[in-house]
């Protein structure tokens, strides 16, 4: 009988925040579609938890046309009102404004920089920044760069990107890899 994986703590036990730890947490990703997708879903989570946006991943994909950002930039208030009454999403008003109004920007981000991928990864010379946490305590909800970032997309005119949203989206799509280092990922991620 092989003995399970030592995983991070905070995914617990339940398969789909295992998946996402396992298959998708701390991978970089570059990707321009599921960089856009985890904007959105980050700005989403403020004030829920994670794993209540996994359970509606689904519903936001759908809802937010495979988050397409040029097709979500062309939204229009019916659309708002579609998804304010879509309850396989958050159903925040802002949150759904912040969505339509970062499709936008992301748009102009794409015009000035190639896209989310070439902005987002020039902040850490296109190499994910390794950390070495010996423990689920030491790991920051923030950071100096997280700081940077969200100054700069919040001057882009995007909306739900406070630095602890910004560090979210950075963990997740890799550009910093925070599993602890007992976790059978850190190693696997670590170059």
């Amino acid at each position: 009988m092989s003995a399970l994986p030592t995983r991070c703590p905070w995914c617990g036990t339940e398969p789909g925040y295992v998946a996402y730890h396992d298959h998708e947490w701390g991978v970089p990703l570059h990707d321009e579609r599921a960089l856009f997708e985890f904007l959105i879903l980050e700005g989403a989570q403020a004030g829920l938890s994670w794993a209540t946006i996994l359970k509606k991943r689904a519903g936001y994909r759908r809802a937010f046309d495979d988050f397409d950002a040029e097709r979500i930039a062309r939204y229009t208030e019916a659309d708002i009102a579609r998804l304010l009454a879509d309850p396989g999403i958050v159903r925040n008003r802002l949150k759904v404004a912040a969505a339509v109004g970062n499709a936008r920007a992301t748009l102009a981000v794409r015009e000035a920089f190639g896209g989310l991928d070439a902005y987002f990864w020039r902040f850490v010379e296109g190499r994910p920044i390794h950390n070495a946490w010996a423990e689920a305590g030491e790991i920051p909800a923030r950071t100096a760069l997280s700081d940077t970032i969200s100054r700069d997309l919040k001057q882009r005119g995007f909306k739900f990107v406070g630095s602890t949203i910004v560090y979210a989206h950075m963990q997740a799509t890799g550009m910093v890899n925070d599993h602890l280092r007992t976790c059978f990922r850190w190693r696997q991620l670590s170059p």
